[in-house]
């Protein structure tokens, strides 16, 4: 077989040679032992928990390093691009503090450029045409119909499915058999002539899981499509080593392809970067542990935690502990000290599933949130309700004066104990919405309608809005008093069947009426935030209703 001839009738013309391209892109001139890494997504409009959880580790590893994260985007399947994708990752990991020192739609150092595959088709083709040269690549002429046959056959044989060994069809074709083929126009794949054996083992040490045994390869993967265009295999196999990346951290569903990307990178020449496959997001199902689905589990989309509006910190913070074993115990010594400062290492990342927990992120998320300032939530709530609030949640914003002081209420700034009522964004904003809407009742009053409306009557009577919070509350008690409720909370603890309630019924019927709600804070401090004016109007509503 002449193969210089046959890889100038599949791929014609000149390629720039292996040199050029170790010449084109050079070694990064970075510090000893900075490391580069990547997230390297497909544009298909979907980005999820596991790529933040690859992203952050990748971040942290490139950054504390002294190194390079970069942003590639692996387009090489047009069928699954979805318009604006690229943008939707940057800007969801931006929201958790992910940035990015180079790559697509970012821009940096131009060495390495372009950070899309399709713009990288010339140097796919020069290495294939150079495989093919050397015999460790070949055309293959079957067509889908074939290959869906030959998976039956393999699996009514309870086979191995793929194409290798006597299943490799189109491996030893003679030389007279291909030129036909192509002379008849033919479409062709090019695949490689896989050299592995798959009764030998391969000893691999992973970055994450430490020492490893794989099988050796043996299948004939594609790795030019019949457009020209590489299979993820062959392009990351040569995008990692011209852009010159030392660490691979992927999730460990990839481990099934790591004897595949051994023989490419042998191959092809190429010293390999490291790997380390990190541990999958898992969910406990009932009695069952299961990887978080896309199709039944919302919370494994990054638009979920945006959408509601989970603190950015928090969700870091969250995921820091499932990624690192030894972060916890270090936040809870610096629990004010900035993300960066954590020694992050990849040897502490888990070797088996990490079980995420919803519950526990909510607690993160309370406890991040009541650090804050009103005047830090407020930002955050403004951010938050400009992309995704109502037309009435933005409209919170227009009295600033009023919104601080209901933050501040709400969140128990200046009490002896800050109050941790709020998760996220979106429920924090529903949590406020009775200071600047009147809403729906949701809470049923507990006495009789005359009850409700003679209590209410009477507090409209001898309202003031100057009443400083003492003599308000000495009016409700005496209201509570003259409607056969106890006004002294001793004396109803005490003689519980001399009385019909106790002045914190009488408070409650006030509290719903002016809220909705009958579990609030201060409801002498909510009035005054609200106003005499609104007060009574939402009283008198209250009394007709």
């Amino acid at each position: 077989m002449n193969w210089k001839a046959l890889a100038e009738r599949l791929l014609p013309g000149k390629y720039p040679s292996p040199e050029d391209y170790e010449a084109k892109y050079p070694p990064r001139d970075l510090p000893e032992k900075a490391e580069v890494t990547r997230l390297a997504p497909s544009p298909t409009g979907f980005i999820h928990l596991g790529n933040l959880f690859a992203a952050i580790a990748n971040e942290r590893i490139a950054h504390r390093s002294g190194g390079i994260l970069y942003l590639r985007i692996e387009d090489t399947d047009l069928k699954r691009k979805v318009e604006g994708a690229v943008e939707a990752v940057i800007k969801a990991l931006h929201y958790f503090d992910i940035e990015f020192d180079e790559g697509a739609e970012i821009g940096g150092d131009e060495t390495y450029a372009p950070w899309y595959q399709r713009q990288r088709a010339e140097i796919y083709r020069a290495f294939a045409k150079r495989l093919i040269e050397e015999g460790r690549a070949y055309p293959c002429f079957c067509t889908e119909e074939e290959l869906a046959a030959l998976r039956e056959e393999q699996t009514a044989k309870k086979e191995i499915p793929g194409y290798y060994g006597k299943y490799a069809r189109c491996r030893d074709l003679s030389e007279a058999e291909i030129y036909a083929r192509l002379d008849a126009g033919k479409p062709f794949v090019i695949r490689l002539r896989s050299l592995g054996n798959p009764e030998n083992k391969i000893k691999f040490r992973d970055a994450v899981k430490g020492e490893i045994t794989v099988t050796e390869n043996d299948q004939d993967v594609v790795i030019l499509k019949s457009d020209g265009i590489p299979t993820y295999h062959f392009a990351h196999a040569i995008d990692d080593h011209f852009m010159r990346t030392t660490l691979v951290i992927r999730g460990e569903e990839w481990l099934a392809s790591l004897p595949i990307h051994i023989e490419l990178f042998d191959a092809l020449g190429f010293a390999r970067p490291r790997y380390g496959h990190n541990c999958s997001l898992m969910k406990q199902d009932g009695e069952t542990r299961r990887k978080l689905s896309k199709r039944k589990d919302p919370e494994l989309s990054l638009e979920f935690y945006r959408k509601e509006g989970y603190f950015p910190r928090a969700v870091k913070v969250y995921m820091l502990t499932l990624l690192n074993s030894n972060f916890e115990e270090w936040y809870l010594k610096n629990p004010e000290a900035p993300l960066t400062e954590f020694p992050f290492k990849v040897e502490k990342m888990g070797k088996s599933g990490a079980l995420f927990d919803l519950d526990k992120l909510n607690d993160i998320s309370k406890n991040e949130l009541a650090k804050l300032s009103q005047e830090e939530m407020a930002a955050f709530l403004k951010g938050w309700a400009e992309e995704f609030g109502s037309e009435a949640q933005k409209a919170y914003f227009a009295d600033e004066e009023k919104l601080l002081r209901a933050l501040a209420l709400c969140m128990g700034v200046g009490g002896k104990k800050r109050r941790k009522d709020f998760t996220t964004a979106s429920q924090a904003m529903n949590f406020i919405a009775y200071f600047f809407e009147r809403l729906p009742r949701t809470d049923e009053y507990r006495v009789a309608p005359g009850e409700k409306r003679a209590i209410l009557t009477e507090f409209l009577e001898t309202y003031c809005f100057a009443d400083d919070a003492q003599i308000w509350f000495g009016k409700v008690k005496a209201i509570a008093g003259a409607h056969g409720f106890a006004a002294d909370m001793k004396d109803y603890k005490e003689n519980p069947q001399t009385y019909k309630g106790s002045v914190a019924d009488v408070a409650e019927v006030l509290r719903i009426a002016t809220t909705g709600k009958a579990n609030t804070p201060d409801l002498w401090t909510i009035m005054q935030i609200l106003g005499e004016q609104e007060v009574r109007a939402r009283i008198g509503e209250a009394v007709n209703e």
